[in-house]
């Protein structure tokens, strides 16, 4: 038997450009936990060009700032995320977790073609 699938992804668009997904919510949360733009790449096994170039796309279209840094030097730079920013990832993840929650309720849809197969649907995020 067939399985079909129904799957979901969620983002925020700003201006119809993509600003938050989950990728950038792993990054942002990393460095939260880091304190580094650079530890964060290291332990996501992303180039820090990659990360950075999000970072900037970020905040060219945020209505708030997103990191505060500090400059490198005798004692090591940082970055920690803004609370404008925490608060972003706080209400993306709810939102994904209510997206996830409706798509649950498809989970046992029985899909009936006219020509007498059914298909079990399932879903995935």
């Amino acid at each position: 038997m067939s399985e079909i699938r129904i799957c979901n992804k969620v983002w925020l668009e700003i201006d119809g450009r993509p600003f938050l997904g989950d990728g950038r919510a792993i990054l942002l949360r990393t460095i939260a936990t880091t304190g580094s733009i650079n530890s964060a790449c290291q332990t996501l096994g992303i180039s820090y060009r990659k990360a950075w170039a999000q970072l900037r796309e970020m905040e060219k279209l945020a209505p708030f700032p997103i990191l505060d840094r500090c400059k490198g030097g005798k004692g090591g730079g940082g970055a920690k995320l803004t609370e404008e920013a925490l608060g972003l990832l706080t209400e993306f993840a709810q939102i994904r977790h209510q997206v996830s929650d409706k798509m649950a309720d498809f989970q046992h849809f029985d899909f009936s073609f006219s020509l007498g197969h059914s298909l079990n649907i399932s879903t995935e995020e």
